[in-house]
């Protein structure tokens, strides 16, 4: 089944950040242990392993950790801390305490064991059954005009306010008679906020000249795609991502390609009511 091809590619990740806990674990490293695109690498991590990649990471060295306090008592904290990437004991300490509810120094005179292995009890958090029906369609190449965001999540509306006001300005891609998607390099929530980029789009029919506005011009290729639509608030949308990646995905017998997941928005929230937006999230998958 698929769904063991993709446990097996996540696992491989998993043995190799455990054998590498020394070495620089970046998502693109990572993504080509995985043989993921890394558009997709997080979520297909999260919908296997309950948690994001860097919060594995974390885990896994302050794993090494305990067990360097516990059984080689003779290393300094100070060591051990260095040793898992942290600057000093006091963050160390911080960060242990926070994970195991003990202090490295308390775990060192008495582990509580029975709690460390609740740690380490990794699964997915279970999601709100749905029915949803996801259609493979061919998405038919098309020219957009688009404006990157780049920075924080919670900054999109100030670029879209940008985008809006171009597609006014220009008449390139009036609102009313094109289409419009958003296209992110990955999951905001699991990723710094400087390395986010989240591209607004919309469907021209002419070659967008230079502008001072930084509209560019672009091409959605032509790719197969499971389709869903997403009916609400934007702000539920992850949920619908998450059912996508962690219930459809590993059951079909698909795997993700290497272009990111995108949405193309049917109505806007000062439009309509929030509850009746109407969404169709794309995932690009291989041939």
């Amino acid at each position: 089944m698929q769904s063991n091809l993709l446990q097996q590619r996540i696992s491989l990740v998993c043995d190799y950040i455990n054998q590498h806990l020394d070495d620089e674990l970046t998502v693109s490293l990572l993504s080509d242990v995985a043989a993921l695109s890394k558009f997709h690498f997080h979520r297909v991590f999260m919908a296997f392993m309950g948690i994001n990649v860097g919060k594995y990471i974390l885990l896994a060295r302050l794993k090494r950790a305990s067990f360097r306090l516990a059984f080689e008592r003779d290393i300094k904290i100070i060591d051990i801390a260095l040793e898992a990437k942290y600057d000093s004991a006091d963050a160390f300490s911080r960060a242990f305490k926070r994970t195991f509810e003990q202090s490295p120094s308390k775990f060192r005179q008495g582990a509580n064991w029975p709690s460390w292995y609740d740690v380490f009890d990794f699964s997915p958090q279970p999601i709100e059954q749905q029915i949803m029906q996801v259609d493979i369609i061919n998405f038919e190449q098309i020219n957009i005009a688009f404006l990157e965001h780049k920075g924080a999540a919670n900054r999109i509306f100030e670029t879209a306010g940008q985008f809006i006001a171009w597609r006014k300005n220009s008449g390139l891609s009036p609102l009313n008679m094109s289409r419009t998607f958003g296209m992110p390099n990955g999951d905001p929530e699991t990723m710094a906020e400087d390395e986010f980029r989240f591209k607004l789009c919309g469907s021209v029919k002419a070659v967008v000249p230079d502008n001072t506005f930084g509209v560019e011009n672009g091409v959605i290729p032509n790719m197969r795609c499971a389709k869903v639509r997403h009916l609400g608030s934007h702000d539920n949308m992850e949920q619908t991502i998450r059912w996508l990646y962690q219930q459809w995905l590993p059951q079909s017998s698909e795997l993700p390609s290497d272009h990111c997941c995108f949405f193309e928005y049917h109505n806007f929230v000062h439009q309509v009511d929030e509850c009746d937006l109407i969404t169709d999230i794309y995932l690009p998958l291989q041939e």
